[in-house]
C-alpha cells in the first residue's frame, strides 16, 4: 500500500496519490456512460487587458482566520447575486450556509453518497444563472452531478435535476471538481478511473470521459439535460467524445480560474513519486497533460506525447504524497499577493506559493499551515478560503 496511501486513508482519505485500491467491480475493460447530448453554440472565454499584478518577493506576512469548525468541510462557493453567504459542502453530504459566523444546515444528500476513502460529495458549484450543482459519488461508487434550485436562501429539493451521469469502475481517482468558467459554463474534473497505473489507459483515450476535464453547458436543450459548447476541441471527431475540454489527466482533484487573466491552474494527483502542478492560458483547449505515458516530467509507460504540455511544477514524494490544486490571489484586501497561486498537499500541513521567476515559477513557502487541508476556495471579493478535512473554514488574512 505505501506511506501515501496510509496517509490518505487516515487524514485526507479522498485524492489518491498512490492509491492500490480493490475494484468496485471486476477489473474487465470498464464502460463509461453519458446521457447523450446535441451540441450548441457557446461563447469564447473572455481576455483581458489589463497588465496582471505580480506577487511581492517575499510575499507579506500572512495567517488564516477561521470562520467555523464543521464536518469534513471540502468545498464551497458563493452566489453571483447574493450577499456574500457562504456556501460549504461537507464529504459526508450535508451543505451548509455560513453567514456572520453561523452555519445552518440546508441539504442533506447522506443517503444519497457513497461515503468511503476517497468517495463522498467531492464538488460544489454555482452557476452565474443562481443553480447549485454537486457533484458526488452515488452509493454504487458512480459519479453524478446535479443541479438544485435555490429557495431563498435555502435549497427546493423537489428541483433536483441530474446533469451527468458517469460510470466508475473503481473506488478511487473520481476527480470531483465542479466550476464554472469565465465562459459561463461547467467544467467537470474526473479521474482516470482508478486501480494504479491506469490499466485500461483511460488517460490518453479519447473515447472515454475517465482522466479529462469536461466542459458543458448544463442547461437542459432539445430533451437532453446539457448540451455540447460547439467549441469543445473534439467536436465532431470520430471515436471522441465531445464533452472533452482537456485530457491526459490522472486525478485532476482541484483546478481553478484564475480571475484576472482566465488561466487555468491544475492540481494533478501523481502516482508513486510526483504531483504536478499545470497552468495554460485563457481559452487553449484540447490539451493533452501526458498521463500515463508520463506522471509529471517523468516517463511512466512512454514517451512524452507529441505535443503534451509538462506542468509548471512537480514536486516529489519527499515533499508531499496527493496535491490539492488552489487559486491565484486576486483579492484586494492584501497588498503585495496578487498573482501568487496557493496550493497545499494533503500530507503536509504547510500552504506553498507559485511566484514568477524568469520565465517560469519558483515554489516558496507562505508561512500558513492546517490540518488535513482539502480545498481552497474564494468569496464573493476574491479573498482565498482554505478548507480542511479536519472541520476548520478559514480565510486568509495579512498577519
Amino acid at each position: 500500500m505505501g506511506k501515501a496511501m496510509l496517509a490518505l486513508v487516515g487524514a485526507l482519505a479522498l485524492t489518491g496519490a498512490a492509491c492500490h485500491s480493490g475494484p468496485k467491480r471486476a477489473a474487465t475493460s470498464p464502460s463509461t456512460t453519458v446521457t447523450a447530448a446535441p451540441t450548441t453554440t457557446s461563447t469564447a472565454a473572455p481576455t483581458t487587458s489589463t497588465a496582471p499584478a505580480v506577487p511581492t518577493d517575499p510575499l507579506p506576512r500572512l495567517r488564516l482566520e477561521k470562520l467555523v469548525q464543521l464536518t469534513q468541510p471540502i468545498a464551497a462557493g458563493v452566489r453571483p447575486r447574493g450577499d456574500g453567504t457562504l456556501y460549504v459542502a461537507q464529504k459526508n453530504g450535508k451543505i451548509f450556509i455560513l453567514k456572520d459566523g453561523t452555519a445552518n444546515q440546508i441539504l442533506d444528500l447522506s443517503g444519497q453518497i457513497a461515503k468511503g476513502g476517497e468517495q463522498g460529495l467531492l464538488g460544489l458549484a454555482i452557476s452565474p444563472a443562481d443553480k447549485l450543482y454537486v457533484d458526488f459519488t452515488d452509493t454504487n461508487g458512480d459519479t453524478r452531478v446535479v443541479e438544485y434550485a435555490f429557495a431563498g436562501a435555502g435549497i427546493n429539493e423537489s428541483s433536483r435535476r441530474q446533469v451527468l451521469f458517469v460510470d466508475q469502475p473503481f473506488a478511487n481517482h473520481n476527480g470531483g471538481e465542479v466550476i464554472f468558467g469565465p465562459d459561463g459554463l461547467l467544467y467537470v474534473g474526473l479521474g482516470d478511473g482508478g486501480s494504479e497505473g491506469d490499466p485500461n489507459n483511460q488517460g490518453q483515450s479519447l473515447s472515454t470521459l475517465l482522466g479529462k476535464i469536461l466542459r458543458i453547458d448544463p442547461s437542459p436543450s432539445g430533451g437532453q439535460p446539457y448540451s455540447i459548447p460547439a467549441g469543445n476541441p473534439f467536436v465532431g471527431r470520430a471515436g471522441a467524445r465531445p464533452q472533452i475540454w482537456a485530457y491526459g489527466l490522472r486525478n485532476p482533484w482541484r483546478f481553478s480560474f484564475d480571475r484576472t487573466t482566465h488561466d487555468q491552474w491544475i492540481g494533478d494527483v501523481g502516482q508513486d513519486r510526483y504531483e504536478e502542478i499545470d497552468h495554460v492560458a485563457a481559452g487553449r483547449a484540447g490539451v493533452n497533460y501526458g498521463w500515463s505515458l508520463r506522471d509529471a516530467l517523468h516517463s511512466l509507460k512512454g514517451p512524452r506525447p507529441a505535443g503534451a504540455v509538462d506542468p509548471v511544477a512537480e514536486y516529489d514524494h519527499g515533499h508531499g504524497c496527493a496535491v490539492i490544486g488552489g487559486y491565484v490571489y486576486r483579492g484586494t484586501q492584501i497588498e503585495g499577493l496578487g498573482g501568487a497561486y496557493f496550493f497545499a498537499d494533503s500530507c503536509r500541513n504547510d500552504i506553498r506559493a507559485l511566484v514568477p521567476s524568469g520565465t517560469g515559477v519558483k515554489q516558496v513557502a507562505t508561512g500558513l499551515s492546517g490540518s488535513n487541508i482539502a480545498s481552497f476556495a474564494e468569496d464573493a471579493e476574491g479573498e482565498l478560503l482554505v478548507l480542511a478535512l479536519s472541520g476548520g473554514v478559514f480565510r486568509v488574512r495579512e498577519a
